[in-house]
């Protein structure tokens, strides 16, 4: 098999490369004068298995165009199979009409990966799990859970805990990390009033004298995991941590991240950190490359990749 890089975060595609013992195939993704993307394979891949690692991460157009154009130069060089990894699947939150006359754009970039040649798709904790079905190619959706479990075990071992999902739509995913760590969970009920703001309402569950840990699968402008965190310490939360999958920090979010309560916010390496976020205090991030790699091992194997969460 061969592991090919786009340009969203090639230090990922180098780790994944690294775990699997496998040199990154040599190829070219510049821009013309235009920036119209140009891609260029400088090694033979006709009858290969082709693993393509871009995250449609910001600038999330550039970074699908990218992956596109890949997919179509894979395709033309008559590789056997490709499939397109994407730690961060970009326009997963538009996965339905919200109101009338809006786009479900979640679906056409399914359809857009789909046509441009893909073959198989993997990614990680997406944000709705019916995206899965505006595939019709294999999905394998990965999950950060063992690794956060893992990660709190060690670090939080000698605190009382207490998992809380900061709206009820991250309930299942909240749930499965309690049922692992053996604690309680508890939810923030929130109203939103509009795109990217958010008022937290009341909290669901005893959280006095508890180390809270907040459990996400993405952070954008942070306003629901710092409204939840102060909503937390108000009712007499001991502190408070959280565990999310995808790091997007737009605006400014670092900086309302920093100014919170929220001791340490751990994210994965599926987004390539900025410098803000590299040098914040309380932001750090766990990488997903052995991950990756075991599940691009299994998958050119053709043997099970469920079993990794078993």
């Amino acid at each position: 098999m061969k592991i090919i890089a786009c340009n969203s975060n090639r230090a990922l595609a180098e780790a994944v490369a690294t775990a699997l013992n496998l040199p990154l195939t040599r190829a070219s993704v510049r821009r013309f004068a235009d920036m119209e993307v140009f891609v260029e394979i400088h090694e033979n891949v006709r009858g290969e298995d082709v693993f393509v690692i871009q995250s449609t991460s910001y600038p999330a157009n550039d970074n699908l165009m990218e992956l596109l154009i890949m997919l179509d130069a894979l395709r033309r060089g008559s590789a056997r199979r490709a499939t397109a990894v994407v730690p961060y699947f970009g326009y997963a939150r538009q996965d339905r009409k919200s109101g009338p006359r809006t786009p479900i754009s979640a679906k056409l970039v399914a359809n857009l990966i789909t046509h441009a040649g893909a073959n198989r798709l993997l990614t990680l904790d997406l944000h709705a799990g019916q995206i899965q079905g505006f595939f019709d190619i294999p999905v394998d959706n990965l999950f950060a859970v063992p690794l956060f479990v893992q990660d709190i075990k060690a670090r939080y071992a000698s605190r009382n805990i207490m998992v809380v999902s900061p709206d009820v739509g991250g309930v299942v995913r909240a749930r499965a990390v309690a049922a692992r760590l053996g604690c309680d969970l508890a939810i923030i009920d929130k109203r939103r009033e509009r795109a990217g703001q958010s008022e937290v309402m009341n909290v669901i569950g005893e959280v006095d004298g508890r180390h809270c840990v907040l459990i996400d699968d993405i952070v954008d402008s942070a306003g629901t995991l710092c409204n939840a965190a102060d909503a937390l310490m108000k009712v007499g939360a001991e502190g408070v941590s959280s565990y999310v999958t995808h790091g997007v920090f737009s605006g400014g979010a670092t900086a309302r991240v920093a100014a919170s309560p929220i001791e340490m916010m751990t994210t994965t390496d599926s987004i390539l950190a900025t410098e803000a976020v590299r040098v914040a205090h309380n932001i750090r991030q766990l990488t997903i490359a052995p991950l990756l790699a075991e599940a691009i091992r299994r998958i050119s194997e053709e043997s099970s990749v469920s079993s990794l969460f078993n």
